[in-house]
C-alpha cells in the first residue's frame, strides 16, 4: 500500500455513516464513482471497479447548522503511477461536502487531478466566517502539500477567489497521461515554494551558488507538478525534482489555525521536495513479502534517488518552515515568520563561517493555537529537547511577545492564561490544543485544568485519552502526561 504499493488493485476508502447512539448502518458514499454515478466520467477504464484508496485522509470537519459534513481525500492507487488509470479519477485528492443524513454529495472540488506527486489532502478543513468585498461568506478553507490554501464557500461551494486552470508539464514515462491542466487558486498567493528552478536555488556566495547548480544538475527541475521519472528515461536525468514533494508545504504535522473574530489564518509549512525514481513494477513486487493485489503495475516507485545538498545544506533557499498569517477576508498574507532556529549543523557550517544570515528556521512545522490576541507555537521536536521552547507573538502583527522554555510545573498556569485570555466562545479548543501543542515538548507531564465544555470532551476523547467520568478526568496514553479538573 501507498509508497510500496507494486499492483494495481486496492480496497476503495468509501465513506461510511453510522448512527452514533445506534451504531446502526445510514449510508456509503463510493469514493470510486460506478456506472451511473457522479463523476464516473472521470475514470477513461474500468480501473475505478478494481482500484482503490481514496479514503478519508485527514480529519473531517462539520457544519452542524447546515448538516454538511466536509471530507478531505487522498490519492488513488499508487502514489507514484496512474499509468493503469487514466482520467482525473474522482474523488481523488480533493474536498468533499456531503449531506450528514443522507450521505448525498452537495459539493466536491478537485484539488489534484490524476494525483501520481502524493499529495494527498494533508490537513483538516478549517471553517470559518468571512466578509469578502461587503459580503459575508461562510467559508471552508483546505490547506495542502502544495502551499496553496483553497477557499470556498462551504454552503455552494464556489470558490471565494478564482481558481484558474493551469498547463502544467506532460510526463516523460511510457503509459502515464497526465492532466494537461492543474487548477491554481488566485488568491490567496501560495504560502511557500512551489516548484524548483535555479532562482530557487540557494545564493549566500557566489561560491554556494555554483555548488548548488552542481548538486542539481543530474536531476529534472522544473515548476509546481514536476512529473517522476523512471530510471534510464530518455533525459538521462538521475531523478525529477518536485516541490513541494511528500512533506513539503504543509503535511500531517502542521495543523492550521484560525481566529474567528478576525477571519486570520495561520499556515505552517515547510521546504521540502521528493525524488523518488521510478522502476519496473516485477522489480518493485519481488521486494514485497505480500503484495496486495493481483496485476502487477508498468511501474513502481523503486525508493528515492536522494535530494540534493551542498555537504548538507539544502540547496533551496531558506527559511525552510515558517507560520503565515492569511487574511481570509482579503486573501491576503499579513506576515509570516520562521519555525524554530536554523539547525546548528546548518548554522555551524564551515562554508556559512563569517556570514551573518538570519534565522532560516528549522524545517519542521509548528504545532500552533491562536487565542484573541496571541498566536503560540511550538516546533514539533524542531530542535533539541534542551532548547525546546513555547513561543508566543502578537496575533495581529507577528511580533515576539515572549518566549519561554516548556516545564510541566508551569503548564497549568499557562493553559489558564490561555482560557482567559481568548475571553470567547473558543477558550476550550484553546486549552485543548495547547495541551497538544505542549505534548511535542517531551519535557515532562502535561496538565490541562478543567472544567470542559462537551467540545473540549470530545476533542480531548478525540486524541486517544481515557476519560475516567467518575472525576471528569482524562489521561493520555503517555503516562508522563496528567490531565486533571481544577478543584
Amino acid at each position: 500500500q501507498g509508497y510500496n504499493q507494486s499492483r494495481q488493485e486496492m480496497i476503495p476508502g468509501d465513506i461510511l455513516a453510522l448512527d452514533a447512539r445506534t451504531g446502526a448502518f445510514k449510508w456509503k458514499f463510493d469514493v470510486l464513482p460506478g456506472p451511473g454515478e457522479f463523476g464516473h466520467d472521470t475514470w477513461e477504464n474500468d480501473a475505478w471497479e478494481w482500484t482503490g484508496d481514496i479514503s478519508t485522509w485527514a480529519p473531517l470537519s462539520a457544519d452542524p447548522e447546515r448538516g454538511i459534513v466536509y471530507i478531505p481525500t487522498n490519492g488513488a492507487t499508487q502514489d507514484f503511477w496512474g499509468g493503469f488509470r487514466p482520467g482525473n479519477n474522482l474523488f481523488s485528492t480533493s474536498l468533499i461536502a456531503l449531506d450528514v443524513q443522507t450521505g448525498e454529495r452537495v459539493w466536491h472540488y478537485q484539488l489534484v487531478h490524476h494525483d501520481i506527486w502524493n499529495y494527498d489532502t494533508p490537513q483538516v478543513p478549517v471553517l470559518l466566517d468571512v466578509t469578502v468585498d461587503g459580503e459575508d461568506v461562510p467559508a471552508v478553507v483546505q490547506v495542502t502539500k502544495q502551499a496553496f490554501a483553497y477557499a470556498f464557500n462551504r454552503e455552494t461551494g464556489e470558490p471565494i477567489w478564482p481558481i484558474e486552470e493551469r498547463p502544467v508539464p506532460a510526463s516523460h514515462m511510457p503509459g502515464e497521461k497526465l492532466s494537461e491542466t492543474q487548477p491554481f487558486p488566485t488568491r490567496p498567493a501560495p504560502y511557500d515554494m512551489q516548484g524548483m528552478l535555479e532562482d530557487d536555488l540557494m545564493d549566500f556566495t557566489p561560491q554556494l551558488r555554483r555548488m548548488a547548480l552542481e548538486a542539481v544538475a543530474d536531476y529534472q527541475l522544473g515548476p509546481l507538478f514536476n512529473p517522476p521519472l523512471h530510471r534510464d528515461n530518455d533525459l538521462g536525468k538521475r531523478a525529477a525534482l518536485w516541490c513541494p514533494g511528500d512533506v513539503g508545504g504543509t503535511n500531517i504535522d502542521g495543523t492550521p489555525a484560525a481566529d474567528p473574530t478576525t477571519g486570520i489564518l495561520y499556515v505552517t509549512s515547510q521546504k521540502g521536495c521528493s525524488a523518488r525514481i521510478m522502476v519496473p513494477g516485477a522489480e518493485r513486487d519481488a521486494r514485497e513479502e505480500a503484495p496486495t493485489g493481483k496485476t502487477i503495475s508498468d511501474f513502481a516507485v523503486g525508493g528515492s534517488a536522494g535530494l540534493p545538498r551542498v555537504q548538507g545544506i539544502p540547496v533551496w533557499k531558506p527559511p525552510y518552515s515558517k507560520i503565515t498569517a492569511i487574511d481570509m477576508n482579503t486573501g491576503e498574507h499579513l506576515w509570516w515568520i520562521p519555525v524554530g532556529e536554523t539547525p546548528d549543523r546548518i548554522a555551524n557550517h564551515t562554508l556559512l563561517e563569517g556570514l551573518d544570515l538570519p534565522n532560516a528556521g528549522s524545517g519542521r512545522q509548528a504545532a500552533q493555537v491562536v487565542t484573541a490576541t496571541l498566536l503560540m507555537y511550538t516546533g514539533n521536536g524542531a530542535v533539541p529537547v534542551r532548547r525546546q521552547q513555547s513561543n508566543r507573538r502578537d496575533a495581529r502583527t507577528g511580533r515576539a511577545a515572549g518566549e519561554s522554555p516548556v516545564r510541566h510545573h508551569d503548564l497549568h498556569a499557562r493553559g489558564q492564561a490561555a482560557c482567559r485570555d481568548s475571553g470567547s466562545e473558543y477558550a476550550d479548543g484553546a486549552a485543548v490544543a495547547l495541551s497538544q501543542i505542549l505534548t511535542h515538548s517531551r519535557n515532562g507531564p502535561i496538565v490541562l485544568m478543567g472544567p470542559f465544555s462537551q467540545v473540549a470532551r470530545s476533542l480531548i476523547l478525540g486524541h486517544g485519552m481515557v476519560m475516567r467520568t467518575d472525576q471528569n478526568r482524562w489521561t493520555p496514553p503517555n503516562p508522563r502526561a496528567i490531565l486533571g479538573t481544577s478543584g
